[in-house]
């Protein structure tokens, strides 16, 4: 096994300082980006959210609000230096720009980059290049930002499997500056011959030549993940099977240390839980990577993101953000909230709501689903939500 490329602490809290250094009521050059007029670039200032924030309950001092409306099926988000936001979809087919051109503190402009593609939801942003996860293919939008009313893409690669299944994907580039691409299940339950699937894999997308590179082994589904800044180890969240009953399993955080480490899909779940149809096929629970945390049964954990900002209070820079998107399948339902956990090396614990109120628990009727985060350079936060089409941004104001 070949050990996770590690992050210098001093580089990454240096970093940390350069970009989030702004009081949250400063605006910068780097917070506005202006754009000619092009066939397609949308007005979404006045664009209205169907939402309920009343019902939002956040911790005493923190506020929530819409940075943008009408982002359809908004799913995840790339953030640049600059303040372009670049979001996917996963049923809408789109890939947009969104962007605050006026300084105001919200969205007033969309980009359509791209409409028709197969399940688009993964974004990552790197050296000027826009980099989209379809089905099967990575795709380059090269030097993008100067390419908004004219977006063209080239295909960086095309032979993940074609498989709907669990098909869509998260992306992002590790500190090893490769860009790490998961291939879920393709089922909710099966052993699959080809070991891609049920991965994470990584990938240069600076040579014509690559292929994947599996990271982990037994994911069943993971749909976000992010680098520990402190230790610059891979945390993942991952979706357990269905159709095990209401409380079973749970879904997971879990910690890569090295490469090639296998997390028990399909023969374990949640570390102890042995699956009734593969799980004789596998072998003790000992051979494989138990979760560093349990999720909760069906919540469906998405994006994950290490608070990095300085706005929010001290004690949330050793913390986690997870989104949980909510269950589909549970006669009651559960998660459809964003959460924080401590992380401290290897260990998760101590998680916390951060967010909730998107599920009426009497009606069991949501109206919101959180997916995916970003920090903007002020250190507020941005939270894509595909059910309302919207982009939130959480601030934090002390009290006086």
């Amino acid at each position: 096994m070949k050990p996770i490329a590690k992050i210098s602490i001093a580089l990454s809290l240096g970093i940390t300082l350069l970009s989030f250094g702004c009081e949250q009521e400063q605006k910068t050059e780097a917070q506005t980006f202006k754009t000619p007029n092009s066939s397609n670039k949308r007005s979404i200032k006045d664009a209205k959210a169907e939402v309920q924030l009343d019902k939002i309950q956040l911790p005493e001092n923190f506020n929530i609000e819409v940075w943008a409306a009408d982002i359809p099926n908004a799913r995840e988000m790339a953030l640049t230096e600059e303040g372009v936001l670049f979001v996917g979809s996963r049923q809408e087919g789109n890939v947009y720009a969104v962007i605050d051109e006026d300084g105001d503190g919200k969205a007033d402009t969309k980009f359509v980059l791209a409409e028709g593609l197969r399940m688009p939801n993964g974004v990552a942003f790197k050296d000027g290049d826009l980099y989209v996860a379809e089905v099967s293919r990575i795709l380059r939008f090269n030097d993008i930002l100067n390419n908004l009313g004219n977006p063209k893409y080239e295909v960086v690669y095309d032979d993940y499997p074609t498989e709907s299944h669990h098909g869509w994907k998260f992306i992002a580039f590790g500190p090893d500056d490769l860009l790490y691409i998961p291939v879920g299940a393709p089922c909710n339950i099966c052993k699959s011959e080809d070991e891609i699937f049920a991965s994470i894999t990584r990938l240069d997308v600076t040579d014509p030549n690559a292929s994947p590179e599996i990271v982990a082994h037994g994911v069943r589904n993971s749909v976000g993940f992010d680098w520990d800044p402190n230790s610059g180890d891979l945390w993942f969240t991952d979706n357990g099977r269905d159709m095990m009953g209401d409380d079973i399993p749970n879904c997971e955080l879990n910690h890569v240390s090295e490469a090639g480490q296998h997390f028990g899909y399909p023969y374990w779940h949640e570390g102890t839980v042995k699956d009734p149809e593969f799980g004789d096929q596998g072998g003790p629970a000992s051979d494989y990577i138990a979760p560093a945390a349990k999720m909760g049964p069906h919540v469906a954990p998405l994006g994950i993101n290490f608070y990095e900002g300085e706005m929010f209070p001290a004690d949330y820079q050793n913390r986690a953000f997870i989104a949980k998107h909510g269950s589909w399948n549970r006669s009651k339902k559960s998660g459809y909230v964003v959460t924080s956990i401590e992380i401290n090396g290897g260990n998760a614990s101590n998680e916390k709501d951060f967010i909730s109120g998107w599920l009426d628990e009497a009606s069991q009727e949501a109206w919101g689903r959180p997916v995916d985060f970003e920090l903007m350079k002020d250190g507020s936060m941005l939270i894509s939500d595909d059910m309302a089409g919207v982009i939130y941004r959480v601030s934090y104001a002390a009290s006086n």
